[in-house]
C-alpha cells in the first residue's frame, strides 16, 4: 500500500504513539486525519502537518463514522492506525482489602481500548471496500491496531487494561479473515514500554528501573519507533493478520 498520496486515519492522534505516527505518515505524503477526544490538541497537530481533525470518541458510531467519511472526503481513505486506548485505572480482581474489582472501570477499560478499536476497524473496512482497489493484489486498504504487552504478561493489577488487549491481539487473525474478502489487511503492535510524555511525570528512579528490565536496547522504546514498525506493517503487502511485539525483548514480571 502506498502511503503518499492516500488517505490515513489515526485515531488518537493528539498525543504519544498516534501523535508520532501522524507526523511520520504526513512526512511520507498522506492526508493524515486524526481523530481524537482532545479537540484542541488534535487540531494542533493537525495544522502542524497540513492535515484534519475530527473531535470525538471511538466507541461512538457516529462520532467515528463522521471521522472515517472526513479521512476519505479529498482522498481515498486505504490506511488506519487505531491508537485510542489507555487505562483509567486498576486493581486486582479481589483487591488486598477484600473488595472485588469496580465492575464499571473493567467495562470502561473494555469498552475503550477492545470495543474502540472493533469500532474503528470495522466502520473503516466498510468504507475502505466501497472504493476501487489500489493495486494488483486488489488491496482495499490496511488496519493497525494497538495492543500491548500486558495482552500475554499482564501484571498483577491490570486485570482490565491486560484483558482489553488481549482481545486486540486476538482479534487481528479473525480481522484479516473476516476482512480477506473485501481486500483489507489488518495488523497489530503490542508494544512494551514506551516513552511517550506520560513518563515525564514518573519519578527517574522508576523509569530507570523499568529501563533496566529490557534485555536490548535497556531503554523505553520510543513513539518513532512504533511509527516506523506502522509504516512497514502498512507497506509490506505480504503481512497480514500479525501481532508484533515492540519491547526490546523484555517480558513482564509479575509486578
Amino acid at each position: 500500500m502506498e502511503i503518499a498520496g492516500n488517505g490515513a486515519l489515526v485515531t488518537g492522534g493528539a498525543s504519544g504513539l498516534g501523535e508520532a505516527t501522524a507526523r511520520h505518515l504526513a512526512a511520507r505524503g498522506a492526508r493524515v486525519t486524526i481523530f481524537d477526544r482532545d479537540a484542541d490538541k488534535a487540531a494542533a497537530v493537525a495544522a502542524a502537518i497540513g492535515g484534519q481533525s475530527h473531535a470525538g470518541d471511538v466507541r461512538d458510531e457516529a462520532d467515528t463514522a463522521a471521522a472515517i467519511a472526513l479521512a476519505q472526503r479529498d482522498t481515498p481513505l486505504r490506511i488506519v492506525v487505531a491508537c485510542a486506548g489507555g487505562a483509567r485505572g486498576g486493581g486486582r480482581t479481589v483487591n488486598r482489602d477484600g473488595s472485588p474489582h469496580d465492575l464499571a472501570l473493567f467495562q470502561d477499560t473494555v469498552d475503550l481500548n477492545l470495543v474502540g478499536s472493533f469500532n474503528t476497524a470495522r466502520l473503516a473496512a466498510a468504507a475502505m471496500a466501497a472504493q476501487e482497489p489500489a493495486n494488483e493484489d486488489g488491496e482495499h486498504g490496511v488496519i493497525v491496531t494497538t495492543a500491548s504487552i500486558a495482552g500475554y504478561e499482564g501484571q498483577i493489577g491490570q486485570i482490565a487494561y491486560g484483558a482489553a488487549k488481549a482481545g486486540i491481539i486476538g482479534m487481528t487473525i479473525i480481522l484479516a479473515r473476516d476482512l480477506a474478502a473485501i481486500g483489507v489487511r489488518t495488523n497489530c503492535i503490542a508494544p512494551g514500554t514506551m516513552g511517550t510524555s506520560a513518563w515525564d511525570l514518573a519519578p527517574a528512579e522508576m523509569r530507570e528501573k523499568l529501563e533496566a528490565k529490557v534485555p536490548f536496547p535497556s531503554r523505553f522504546g520510543t513513539p518513532d519507533e512504533f511509527a516506523a514498525l506502522a509504516e512497514h506493517l502498512i507497506t509490506n503487502r505480504y503481512l497480514n493478520g500479525q501481532v508484533i511485539r515492540l519491547d526490546g525483548a523484555i517480558r513482564f514480571d509479575p509486578k
